[in-house]
């Protein structure tokens, strides 16, 4: 049988990857030539990462912007590369937004390779359902360094280039791990949508049932795809905690004309069928100890998780610990309609009452922006000196909804801030990295037909 072009390139590169490892094992690097790292690293290859993260954040000033510089990778990879462009959807602006935001959360923290690890190990599962293999990854390390060359032009230099390969293998070599540890998972699950409501204009609540068996935990998110945008994803978090119906909940909000919230919004339809990838994230609690004080931090449908996670806690064989839940529902500094605007309140009304270790403090919209102060959390942090060290803190908060813009990744610091400033330890914050539920605006190919 013959091979489609496809699979002849696909084979064709991983030929290619095998005879460089070969030829770096053989023989002893030269001519400034760099042997990859393939195992997982213990640490950053005897490397000074802080020195590396100040060079690499130093030569943003000649290769950025950002954006800019993966425009010009991807076009790189895909001239050299043709058919690595089948991987990714019609239109690319969702996945240069994400990797933009990959790099950022790569470079600040670089300081911390165990957090850079964990990560981007994650991701090497979630990439399992793309077909991405450990051979593309030579494609994307050589097109970075053809376009990081081709910004700074007679202003780069050989120790900047190091550092981002080396910053960059440590990624990678993470992601294979990841990929090599998920081996025997699905990459990815049919699900039928039971469900389809819409709770405000541009936001839907969905239940959907996978075809098998779905195993994951209170706190975890997703990526769904949908038939109307194929090879397109988005995360969001599963709002509901694991049940014995074996039904998931989403809450989705769409957000430019085309994209993936749009299509699950407006053009899905209860019996529709969507794709689901792995559970992922930070945010489910130690599994076997008590979870001790809480303070749970939401804004829009960042209140998904913190749904899960007080249906888990209600669930406890023993009491609950205490819980505070700061929740910004989206309207605007002064609004008193705030609690009433809130699309799931009818819910979580029900719980409160039922639930008195549960207190539900809501928060305006001004106090998540940059700069200014984050005046609900005065009320919500334990006033006794210490007690804030005993703290838990599991944070999620959306961004990008149209006239809100401020309060994405600058929102997110600016709480962690806060917290570390009143004495919570940075370990006791659990958030997600970029991508999740802080994750920026997506254009697609899909329109409604309304």
């Amino acid at each position: 049988m013959n091979n489609t072009p496809s699979e002849s390139y696909h084979a064709l590169l991983a030929r290619h990857e095998a005879m460089r490892l070969r030829r770096n094992i053989l023989a002893p690097a030269r001519d400034g030539a760099r042997p990859r790292r393939t195992d997982p690293p213990q640490m950053y290859g005897g490397h000074d990462a802080p020195a590396d993260q100040s060079l690499i954040g130093a030569s943003l000033g000649v290769v950025g912007p950002l954006e800019e510089l993966i425009t010009g990778l991807y076009q790189v990879l895909f001239d050299r590369h043709p058919y690595l462009r089948s991987f990714f959807p019609e239109s690319m602006a969702f996945q240069q937004a994400h990797l933009a935001g990959a790099f950022r959360f790569l470079i600040g923290e670089l300081h911390r390779p165990e957090a850079v690890t964990g990560y981007f190990t994650q991701l090497g599962r979630d990439h399992r359902k793309l077909g991405v293999r450990p051979a593309h990854f030579a494609a994307f390390e050589s097109a970075l360094v053809e376009a990081l060359r081709a910004r700074a032009g007679a202003r780069w230099s050989a120790a900047a280039e190091d550092a981002w390969l080396r910053m960059l293998g440590l990624a990678v070599s993470s992601m294979v791990r990841g990929e090599n540890e998920a081996v025997a998972e699905l990459a990815s699950w049919n699900a039928t949508v039971t469900s389809h409501e819409l709770r405000a204009p541009g936001l839907a609540v969905l239940r959907v049932r996978p075809q098998q068996p779905y195993v994951f935990r209170a706190g975890h998110y997703a990526s769904l795809e949908t038939p109307l945008l194929e090879q397109a994803w988005r995360p969001y978090y599963l709002a509901r905690a694991p049940h014995p119906d074996g039904e998931l909940e989403f809450h989705v909000r769409a957000r430019d004309t085309g994209g993936v919230g749009d299509a699950l919004v407006h053009g899905t339809r209860s019996g529709d069928t969507v794709r689901i990838g792995a559970p992922r994230g930070m945010l489910p609690l130690p599994e076997g100890a008590q979870p001790g004080e809480l303070l749970l931090i939401a804004s829009g449908t960042g209140w998904a998780p913190m749904k899960a996670l007080l249906q888990q806690l209600a669930a406890l064989p023993v009491a609950a610990p205490r819980v505070r839940l700061l929740l910004e529902t989206g309207a605007r500094s002064g609004d008193a309609r705030a609690a009433e605007d809130f699309y799931d309140r009818a819910w979580l009304e029900t719980f409160r009452r039922r639930c008195p270790w549960l207190t539900v403090m809501p928060a305006d919209a001004a106090g998540w922006t940059a700069g200014a102060p984050l005046r609900a959390l005065g009320g919500v942090l334990p006033a006794r000196p210490g007690a804030a060290e005993h703290l838990r803190v599991l944070m999620a908060l959306e961004a990008g909804r149209p006239g809100d813009e401020a309060s994405g990744a600058e929102g997110v610091r600016t709480v962690v801030a806060a917290l570390t400033a009143a004495g919570v330890p940075t370990e006791r914050v659990h958030r997600d990295g970029p991508g999740i539920a802080e994750t920026g605006k997506m254009s697609g190919s899909w329109s409604s037909p309304v």
